[in-house]
């Protein structure tokens, strides 16, 4: 088995429950983590036999661009279009992490793990 993880992947995006949110747009980070049986991919050196990161990169960049009222809807969809996508995937983990949230005091990030 082999886990691949892409972190922090810098997104900006249009998801709030506030519509102002959603009309101005925030930026977000994305950290994706998932495992499948690489043995015959790290045997062959064959990316065909991978599961392509770039490809998994480019998911994650389609589903931020689709607006969301919340971030557990974003982590949702990229999760399911991950395991759809690519049937080796045994397991994923999906964070989305939106920073500086509208929450009337200074705050780092607030974030959402599927």
């Amino acid at each position: 088995m082999a886990t691949i993880t892409l972190e922090n992947m810098q997104f900006y995006a249009h998801h709030g429950c506030f519509a102002e949110e959603r009309k101005v747009g925030t930026n977000f980070s994305v950290t994706v983590t998932f495992s499948y049986d690489a043995t015959i991919a790290a045997a062959t050196d064959n990316l065909e036999q991978a599961v392509n990161y770039a490809e998994v990169y480019n998911i994650v960049k389609k589903e931020m661009a689709i607006e969301s009222r919340l971030v557990e809807n974003v982590a949702y969809r990229i999760k399911k279009a991950l395991l759809e996508t690519f049937p080796a995937i045994s397991s994923a983990t999906v964070t989305v992490y939106k920073i500086n949230p509208p929450l009337g005091e200074p705050f780092e990030r607030v974030g959402v793990t599927i």
